[in-house]
């Protein structure tokens, strides 16, 4: 069991590097593109950018109906299984009805426009400009079947592919056409061009790397109508958890768009933007988590997924918690050097922000995809619900008062009580649970790293760009003098993370480098 456990952290690690590393390369031509665009368009204007896509992105929360964590799950489930047919089956089925609903729905907001621009934002302007990107929603349909596929069938470098693919067109595109005058049309042009091109990129890569590489097959209507229904019958409820999630996210942003300024909202939206510093850690551990845990039955490897579920939530949280913390000390040096001193506000609502990602020391990233894995898709509707639920009515009371503010409370308030119910739900079903003593010591390091941190950002009279430098530098070190010194990272973690690395081949050995230096401070610091 115990063997199992590691050899799923090997593939998941390994996998999590490939998407890492594509992660990192994507996101850092996408901060150039965002970079351009934001010292380009004043905060009013690119705040009237990020309106115009409120109405694609909600209309894409209806998309898929679950089918993307289907695919992800089934594929996952016959490739341990070598069952190559029904991997097949399913891929067929999903992109089948992937590219169809897709089609439909980039129509209904292409028709729905004029009610938006007109009746709901009273934008008139925006009309022709949500008409426009209306074709993003088909776009997106065919890029994430295609992710779906390399996520459940772990070919990530590919979908590291995809998004590297994404960033440069969406870069380049929305660049040229800002810099040529377009102004706010340049970016919805230069934007909607790179989502058509990515999306067929995706799909034309998963055509050639995976369907066309499986046992040739005919699959018959009926065939593909069954494996739907199965697929809808697992993603379904998760369809209707993600549409709740993503109807709260877009219904902030229609409250926002109402009762704040566009001024406020373009600082708001460099701020989540800045946070892709976070998401570098968070998207390919919540990515290969996922088909991970869908690996194990946990009725059958009762001790296994313990294992899984523990050290997940532990190796995440000595990533994620100390990132988190370094972005928030390190937030206004960041913004002013990237973005220059006219997004104010910015750096506040980054540090206020990116608060939610310290919930990964409680579980945040793993219970889900723990009870999704184990088919208990019913389980994460109900939490939903309670999210949306709680996420509204916060919304409607904080939105209209306290603007952005009001908005980043309500996201940081409305999961909790879900989280809470999930860790007992599955502390009662599979005996699981966080290493509550590990996680304190995990926020204890990252917290204490950040005090001298924040004094020497705060209180040095240097250049935006050398105190942001100085300051990563404090914390860095500060942090790995910390960890082990309190306990928060062993020797058996150490040994563990080794053991992990060794399907990295040459590449493992740069990658212990800094596993050796912590090692060798565990030794100073801890006798035993």
């Amino acid at each position: 069991m115990v063997s199992k456990a590691i050899k799923l952290a090997r593939t998941s690690a390994k996998g999590g590097f490939n998407l890492f590393w594509g992660m990192a390369i994507s996101s850092i031509i996408s901060s150039l593109g965002i970079i351009i665009i934001a010292r380009l368009l004043s905060p009013s204007d690119y705040g009237l950018y990020s309106i115009v896509l409120i109405a694609p992105m909600l209309i894409q929360i209806f998309r898929d109906l679950g089918i993307d964590q289907s695919t992800i799950r089934y594929t996952a489930k016959y490739n341990e299984e070598k069952q190559k047919n029904n991997i097949k089956t399913v891929l067929t089925a999903a992109t089948t009805f992937e590219i169809i609903f897709g089609t439909i729905l980039s129509l209904i907001t292409y028709l729905l426009a004029d009610l938006i621009g007109n009746s709901i934002f009273n934008r008139p302007d925006i009309v022709p400009l949500i008409q426009l990107v209306s074709i993003t929603v088909l776009a997106d349909a065919l890029l994430k079947t295609a992710q779906s596929a390399f996520t459940g069938y772990e070919k990530m470098k590919y979908h590291s592919f995809t998004l590297i693919t994404h960033s440069i067109f969406k870069t380049g595109f929305m660049a040229i056409f800002v810099i040529a005058g377009f102004g706010v049309y340049g970016a919805i042009i230069g934007f909607t061009t790179a989502s058509l091109l990515t999306g067929i990129t995706a799909i034309l890569l998963f055509y050639t790397k995976i369907y066309k590489q499986l046992q040739n097959q005919k699959t018959t209507k009926k065939e593909l109508i069954t494996k739907l229904k199965t697929m809808f019958r697992y993603g379904l409820p998760l369809s209707a958890a993600t549409i709740l999630g993503g109807f709260n996210g877009q219904f902030y942003a229609f409250l926002i768009a109402i009762y704040t300024t566009d001024h406020l909202i373009g600082n708001f939206h460099v701020a989540t933007n800045f946070g892709v510093l976070i998401a570098f850690f968070v998207t390919p551990i919540t990515t290969i988590l996922f088909p991970a845990f869908s690996k194990i039955n946990a009725q059958k490897e009762p001790e296994t997924i313990k294992t899984v579920f523990q050290s997940s939530v532990k190796y995440a949280s000595l990533l994620i918690i100390p990132a988190t913390f370094a972005v928030m000390t390190l937030a206004q040096p960041g913004v002013s050097t990237i973005f220059g001193e006219q997004y104010q506000f910015t750096p506040l609502y980054l540090a206020l922000y990116i608060i939610i990602y310290l919930y990964t020391a409680l579980g945040f990233l793993s219970t889900g995809n723990l009870i999704n894995s184990q088919g208990k898709t019913n389980m994460t509707l109900k939490l939903a619900i309670i999210s949306f639920t709680l996420g509204i009515i916060l919304s409607l009371i904080l939105i209209p008062t306290f603007g952005i503010l009001g908005l980043i409370a309500s996201h940081l308030i409305a999961g909790i009580p879900s989280l809470i119910i999930s860790l007992w739900w599955i502390k009662k079903h599979y005996k699981a649970t966080v290493d509550w003593k590990s996680s304190t010591k995990i926020l204890t390091a990252s917290a204490t790293a950040a005090i001298p941190t924040y004094i020497a950002a705060t209180q040095l009279t240097l250049p935006n760009w050398l105190t942001l430098i100085l300051g990563a530098a404090i914390y860095l070190i500060t942090y790995m003098i910390t960890a082990p010194l309190i306990g928060a990272i062993n020797k058996k973690d150490i040994q563990n993370l080794q053991e992990t690395l060794e399907g990295f081949g040459p590449l493992s050995y740069l990658l212990k480098i800094p596993l050796n230096l912590i090692e060798r401070l565990i030794i100073i610091f801890q006798k035993s």
